[in-house]
């Protein structure tokens, strides 16, 4: 075996740099292999080594049709969702969260930075959500694709402002936008392009990167709309003209899945407290729960 430019027998243990080596990773990333518990490590010399044997042994449990297969971290990426994410607290699943659009999400799971990924991503040649974008980047991945909900989505109004119907209205407006590669962002440069606007004739407030921080701009006055949630708006008693009906889909490892953190999540999700919580935020449907969307 060689690690860099050195060779000769096996060591006992392997540096960091010489496991990011053995597996072709960045060496970040084999520090969020060790920080999530996911290899087997020492810090017993106040450094991270790893044991050869051990690491051997590891690689060749993650083999899945010959090629080296890692378990991914317990974390839920993607785009954020209110009910998701009081799901996610209520259950106990165990799972962390990190959402910074649907664009970012699908990348960083991809590149095995978690488990699942949330996604409402429009595909306007098929006219179709989620399995266009889902059927081209994971052609060959192990995955499953599963229903969570429908969200009513449409254009969040702040107190005193009228005259804001459609896309075309937002033209001179301050519009809260959301992270480039977010799902409601995508949709929204859909929508005015095929309304003649661009994001250029729109007054752009900060970017906010979660659906709660675009609605509460709005409340705030520090915008007069933006392209949100019913469910967040009404949180705030802010009026919303509705626009779309999207799918939120959960895009998932299929070995995750059989795992105790994402079976505790949707046993949960099938329970009366979570229809009641669906129902109260408003805007949500969850009438296909779990079922299959798309199958590798």
């Amino acid at each position: 075996m060689t690690y860099g430019a050195q060779t000769g027998p096996e060591p006992e243990f392997l540096t960091v740099r010489e496991l990011a080596d053995l597996l072709r990773l960045k060496e970040r990333k084999v520090y969020d292999l060790a920080a999530s518990g996911a290899v087997p490590c020492s810090r017993a010399t106040g450094k991270l080594l790893f044991p050869t044997r051990e690491i051997r042994a590891w690689i060749d449990r993650s083999r899945t049709g010959g090629e080296t297969r890692l378990v991914p971290p317990p974390v839920l990426l993607g785009s954020h969702d209110p009910l998701l994410d009081w799901a996610l607290r209520q259950s106990g699943c165990g799972l962390a969260s990190y959402c910074d659009g649907s664009q970012d999400g699908l990348d960083r799971f991809l590149s095995g930075e978690g488990v699942a990924v949330g996604l409402h991503l429009f595909d306007p040649a098929s006219d179709a959500w989620n399995v266009p974008q889902v059927a081209q980047a994971c052609a060959e991945r192990d995955v499953v694709l599963i229903g969570f909900a429908t969200r009513l989505r449409g254009l969040v109004l702040g107190r005193g402002v009228d005259g804001v119907a459609s896309v075309a209205d937002l033209r001179g407006r301050r519009v809260a936008p959301r992270q480039p590669g977010s799902g409601s962002q995508r949709l929204l440069e859909h929508l005015l392009a095929s309304s003649g606007l661009t994001l250029g004739d729109l007054t752009l407030s900060s970017v906010a990167r979660t659906e709660a921080e675009a609605v509460q701009a709005v409340a705030r006055a520090e915008a007069d709309v933006t392209f949100g949630l019913q469910a967040v708006a009404a949180d705030f008693g802010l009026k919303v003209s509705p626009l779309v009906e999207e799918r939120f889909d959960l895009l998932v490892d299929r070995r995750a899945w059989f795992e105790p953190p994402m079976q505790r999540l949707m046993q949960f999700c099938r329970t009366a407290p979570f229809a009641g919580q669906a129902a109260r935020m408003g805007g949500y449907a969850v009438h296909d729960l779990a079922t299959v969307r798309w199958n590798a």
